[in-house]
């Protein structure tokens, strides 16, 4: 009997605090009642195994018979009630707060079992005779299973009518459970303690019980795994907006510093001038038209990295290629003279056209441009040559070539110098070829880039052509 007790006792006991655990998350009242009910019972088990009669007789326990009993008859009837307590009650989550709830709730219910067991153990004369001896009940006691019964029934009939939660279910099994005891310690064990039909009816209780309890322990696994699930996923998708937003940022920075390198080398080739013993204001002019062009070209910039993260916000036109790379090359003209590199074109005469918007275009020719003069910078001991090659593909595609007899590339990083913070120059954001490849792509085009023999590197756009419309031809039907 103590082992079927404490057996009994820890599985009602972690059920109900797994119950508490799952209203703590879900705070819908149904699973409150059902916790408190669990809860109930389990604290009705200590007192009802230490008065059980025969059990601890040597410490003066279990004299009088109609304690146990009416402790047994609390027990069945009170955790009925809160079964259909459960059916009936609500499943939407409550707005009270479920830790203070919680805490009330065990309270009044320690209270409530305290109260009713010293009344039972204190005042025994009151209570109902359901004992005729140690093991024999009286017909009074029919009275108790009928009525747990006809609860559990009750219980059944409404969770199947409303068939909320999977819970819902396994309650209905329990239930089952419970009045398949009730009927084998009424009928077939004809109410006698300790026959083979009550430990029958006993060892179904107790397996009833421990359905529920290993049902709350996957339920709450489930639960957990869910859950860290949901957090992973939310640092996932946290640190991807922190990268998308510092590649923006570090986009913006590198696509902006051009221009504004520009702006500067103006500005004081200006102030020079205006310094000198016979101002040359044509050259002073020159210079802050200069730097009102790289002003406007620096809006543009940002307005075309902008538009290139904004879906369906892409301006789209037809594009003459041709006239966008000398528009490039000659934004770095002066540059390219100061650092001793040639600028060679080699355009195709025809006018090759493509459908995209010109100032992101012109900020990837650009890019690439002054990419080769960066590696030219570092050349002494041959000619420093940058060329820029157009020409038709043979699917129709337009083809730009962007060759320089630089330093080359590392073998093996031909793909790692367009990943995201890889540059290969010192100092080097490593967003520029990022925001290139990107920029191409999303025109429905290739980049790449392979080694030029003997020395250098060569870059390679390759975008989707268009036929010229008869306006932009020239030519009449």
């Amino acid at each position: 009997m103590p082992a079927y007790a404490a057996a009994t006792f820890m599985l009602e006991a972690i059920t109900g605090v797994l119950l508490l655990a799952l209203y703590n998350v879900q705070r819908a009242p149904a699973l409150l009642i059902l916790a408190l009910g669990y809860l109930f019972s389990a604290l009705l088990l200590p007192g009802w195994v230490l008065t059980f009669p025969g059990v601890f007789t040597a410490f003066g326990l279990g004299e009088n018979l109609q304690v146990t009993a009416s402790i047994a008859a609390l027990r069945r009837i009170g955790f009925a009630l809160f079964l259909l307590g459960y059916a009936v009650s609500p499943m939407r989550a409550s707005m009270l707060p479920a830790g203070a709830t919680i805490r009330r709730a065990v309270l009044g219910l320690v209270t409530v079992v305290a109260a009713a067991m010293w009344l039972i153990v204190a005042a025994p004369e009151i209570l109902p005779v359901f004992m005729q001896d140690e093991r024999v009940a009286t017909p009074l006691w029919r009275l108790v299973p009928y009525t747990a019964m006809a609860l559990y029934l009750v219980t059944i009939v409404t969770l199947f009518r409303g068939r909320r939660v999977a819970l819902d279910l396994w309650i209905c099994l329990v239930a089952f459970s419970l009045a398949i005891e009730l009927a084998l310690l009424s009928y077939l064990a004809e109410a006698v303690r300790l026959s083979l039909g009550w430990w029958t009816g006993r060892i179904c209780a107790l397996l009833a019980t421990g359905v529920v309890t290993l049902v709350m322990l996957s339920d709450t696994i489930m639960l957990h795994t869910r859950l860290a699930r949901s957090v992973a996923a939310e640092q996932r998708a946290r640190q991807n907006r922190l990268t998308a937003m510092e590649a923006l940022s570090a986009s913006i920075a590198h696509e902006i510093n051009q221009p504004l390198a520009s702006m500067i080398t103006n500005a004081d080739a200006g102030l020079r001038w205006l310094a000198r013993t016979e101002p040359r204001l044509d050259r002073a002019k020159a210079a802050l038209e200069g730097i009102v062009a790289d002003g406007h070209r620096a809006n543009k910039i940002v307005l075309g990295i902008r538009t290139m993260f904004l879906k369906g916000a892409q301006e789209r036109v037809p594009v003459e290629m041709g006239g966008l790379i000398r528009q490039a090359a000659e934004l770095i003209s002066a540059e390219a003279r100061l650092a001793g590199v040639t600028v060679e074109l080699a355009l195709d005469p025809g006018r090759a056209m493509v459908i995209g918007n010109p100032v992101q275009l012109l900020q990837v020719t650009a890019n690439l441009i002054e990419n080769g003069l960066d590696a030219l910078r570092a050349v002494e001991d041959r000619q420093r040559i940058l060329s820029l090659d157009l020409r038709r593909g043979a699917e129709g595609d337009i083809e730009l070539l962007i060759a320089d007899t630089g330093i080359g590339l590392t073998p093996g990083l031909e793909e790692r110098i367009f990943e995201p913070f890889f540059s290969g120059k010192p100092g080097g954001m490593g967003m520029g070829l990022m925001f290139c490849r990107t920029v191409v792509e999303a025109h429905g085009g290739r980049l790449w880039a392979t080694p030029k023999r003997p020395r250098g590197a060569a870059f390679h756009v390759a975008l989707p052509g268009a036929e010229p419309s008869i306006g932009e031809a020239g030519t009449a039907p």
